[in-house]
């Protein structure tokens, strides 16, 4: 039959032998009513208990320097913490040691898998920005081309818009590459961006 964490937890700390009443009185309320999700998904431990039971609970895990919260509940009172530090504390006081290392690896591989996801979003946002960013530029100078011509521009503009047209998909810095002198990415960028007024100014003019 599939284990949930919380029946992991509950099952480890059924045979501890009782230390502090204040760690014995954790380990109880868990066995009443206590649920801690499973890390990956998110961080939630809750103990679901009678108001008196739930006061002294609260009680006593702000005894151990812990911030719990409360929420009242069909005639009960819902005791719980939902950051993964105090959670982890919160299995350590009640002697549950492998279950907080399987909290804590199950909390490192979510970690890694929320930076992992941050950065190939980044990375996306920055290839479209990228891909927009040239896509303008291209059609710029298709717009002068098709109206006057490149040799309209001055040389040093009409020479990186013609490497533009012909390397689409080139980064600034491989474009100021090719160039004779080279030039750095941000000349690049600025004589692009020189290209893209003239062809908006251009566009007024026409209309």
């Amino acid at each position: 039959m599939y284990m949930t964490f919380s029946s992991e937890v509950r099952g480890e700390i059924s045979g501890q032998i009782s230390g502090s009443a204040r760690r014995e009185l954790v380990r109880q309320c868990f066995q009443e009513g206590g649920t801690v999700t499973n890390p990956i998904k998110s961080y939630h431990l809750a103990f679901n208990l009678p108001c008196k039971r739930a006061d002294e609970l609260v009680y006593t895990l702000r005894m151990f320097g812990l911030h719990p919260k409360t929420l009242a509940k069909n005639n009960q009172t819902v005791v719980y913490l939902k950051e993964a530090d105090e959670i982890s504390d919160v299995l350590k006081i009640m002697g549950a040691n492998k279950s907080l290392l399987e909290f804590e690896n199950k909390r490192v591989e979510k970690e890694l898998r929320n930076t992992l996801n941050r950065q190939v979003n980044c990375e996306s946002a920055n290839i479209n920005k990228i891909v927009t960013a040239a896509q303008s530029q291209i059609d710029a100078i298709r717009f002068i081309s098709d109206e006057v011509g490149l040799n309209y521009l001055a040389k040093q503009l009409r020479d990186v818009a013609r490497l533009r047209q012909e390397h689409d998909t080139a980064s600034l810095t491989e474009i100021g590459e090719m160039l004779s002198p080279p030039l750095s990415k941000s000349g690049v960028n600025h004589r692009l961006r020189k290209i893209c007024e003239i062809a908006e100014e251009m566009k007024r003019y026409k209309k």
